[in-house]
């Protein structure tokens, strides 16, 4: 037996299935460690992860009665951005490390999200329609209801790192910038050339609305009838964070009801969508799979990254990246970074 033994679901993570572990063990050579893949029923996890030195976690909920089975966990390691996944809460009162990979797919984000803006804005959608449909002479006079970009207002709803690169390339377009962060400080946002203002100055304001905001408990249903209701109606409403932040009805009532003038959405609350959410049937949407993350580069980065949280925790190191820094000192990890790790619940 190896000496130290990472258990991981045996389910694949996000829908890249098969290909073993050989990206995540070239950080762990020479370690004498194995990733050794476990039942998918909570009891058989349990039962395999009970003295694991580390949880690769994918493919179920890693939930507070998996984390109270573990005695010996250094590590519980994420492939992903979001960590919905996980019970952090509990993992933290176990003071187990929960780590993710915060900074690995951003650009990719932010390109999907401008995408969608840019998309939306233009209706390429309907403007292919009508060239494909032969109705060539539609096109102009249906643009012409469209105000120029430049000008116009972008307004964030958290200001994290995939935020902050949509507004890299947004100033470009000549767009006027403002978020709402109650994580942040009003420097950190206005360092990036973006005004820092309320939720409902964001909502008021903005032609086009970029929703940010983490998949944690507090950020359910953060925007719901109340804030579409204060959206102008030519206002478009973009979403590659996380479905369940957004009171999804009440985002249809506002398409439906012409509170708003269109959506772009890479996450929707229940993936996939039943076939008859009515977001499905809407001229007035863009959708995409849960898409914006994915790239040439995607399986092998995360997979690459993974393997080297593991290896820091499992040579007793901090990890790069860590989601509930304060269980660090209180651990038998060394600090080694030459700067503290920022990682809050936006990060």
């Amino acid at each position: 037996m190896a000496k130290f033994r990472i258990i991981t679901p045996a389910g694949a993570s996000f829908t890249v299935a098969g290909g073993g572990y050989d990206l995540e063990m070239e950080a762990l050579q020479g370690m004498d460690a194995e990733i050794v893949e476990a039942p998918m029923d909570t009891a058989g996890f349990i039962a395999a992860a009970q003295n694991a030195d580390a949880i690769y976690a994918k493919g179920i909920p890693i939930t507070a009665e998996i984390i109270a089975g573990l005695k010996n966990c250094k590590s519980i390691t994420l492939g992903s951005v979001g960590v919905d996944s996980v019970d952090v809460k509990a993992a933290t009162r176990a003071g187990i490390p929960v780590t993710n990979v915060p900074d690995t797919f951003i650009e990719e984000v932010a390109d999907h999200a401008m995408t969608l803006l840019l998309s939306s804005f233009r209706r390429v959608i309907e403007q292919d329609k009508m060239v494909r449909e032969h109705r060539w002479k539609e096109g102009r006079p249906a643009l012409l209801q469209i105000p120029r970009l430049m000008g116009q207002t972008l307004g964030f709803v958290s200001f994290g790192r995939v935020a902050r690169a949509v507004a890299k390339r947004a100033a470009p377009f000549g767009l006027r910038l403002i978020a709402y962060d109650p994580f942040l400080d009003e420097t950190q946002i206005s360092e990036h050339g973006v005004m820092p203002v309320s939720l409902n100055d964001v909502m008021s304001q903005s032609d086009f609305v970029s929703m940010h905001a983490p998949a944690r408990p507090e950020c359910t249903h953060l925007l719901k009838e109340e804030h579409f209701r204060k959206m102008k109606k030519t206002s478009i409403f973009i979403n590659t964070g996380r479905g369940p932040t957004v009171d999804e009805s009440a985002l249809i009532k506002a398409l439906t009801e012409g509170w708003i003038a269109y959506a772009g959405l890479d996450v929707l609350e229940v993936e996939p969508p039943s076939h008859n959410n009515p977001l499905l049937s809407m001229d007035n949407v863009i959708l995409s799979a849960h898409t914006a993350s994915a790239s040439a580069r995607f399986d092998e980065a995360r997979k690459r990254r993974v393997g080297s949280e593991l290896a820091l925790v499992l040579s007793g190191k901090w990890p790069m990246s860590c989601v509930n820094p304060a269980v660090l000192q209180n651990t038998k990890l060394q600090r080694w970074q030459p700067v503290g790790i920022g990682r809050g619940p936006n990060s």
